[in-house]
């Protein structure tokens, strides 16, 4: 991704919104952006690896976990699993696994901090519906751009 989150605030701050600055990056790729896909789920990883094995075609999934830090929501298979698929980044309102070997996956992830827990597999949860974490709603069909400066959202596409 070419587009910097600076630029677009510079540019488009009117339009966008912007997420609390609450996630670290895990990722092999710092910088990625797309339309949205969103996963609504607590401490049950079932439906992120049902989105995961989708083609992604350069959407970005973001993973309201509620916040959770109990337990892992995505670990190295399916982050290895969306890059296979195609898709660009994940950003989850809650906690990851195998961080070290996520860092070589070539592509975005973002969450709130590492556990090495495994989630249950209930399958519960909710796909692409309205997600409201880190100060936005995030509604499916919006689009995300983040890099090492943050994360924002719009409801149109931008070129910078």
């Amino acid at each position: 991704m070419t587009l910097k989150t600076t630029d677009l605030c510079d540019e488009h701050s009117d339009d966008l919104r912007i997420m609390a600055p609450i996630f670290l990056d895990y990722g092999g790729v710092k910088a990625f952006g797309g339309l949205v896909s969103t996963v609504k789920v607590f401490e049950d990883n079932s439906l992120v690896r049902a989105a995961v094995e989708e083609p992604g075609k350069g959407r970005v999934l973001v993973v309201d976990g509620g916040g959770s830090l109990r337990c892992a929501l995505l670990g190295d298979n399916l982050a290895e699993l969306g890059r296979g698929n195609g898709w660009s980044g994940m950003v989850i309102y809650g906690c990851i696994r195998d961080s070290a070997a996520i860092a070589g996956i070539a592509v975005g992830v973002k969450a709130l901090n590492t556990n090495p827990l495994k989630s249950v597999k209930k399958g519960e949860g909710e796909r692409d519906v309205p997600v409201t974490f880190a100060g936005v709603t995030v509604h499916p069909g919006d689009y995300l751009y983040a890099d090492q400066d943050g994360i924002v959202l719009s409801e149109v596409a931008l070129d910078g």
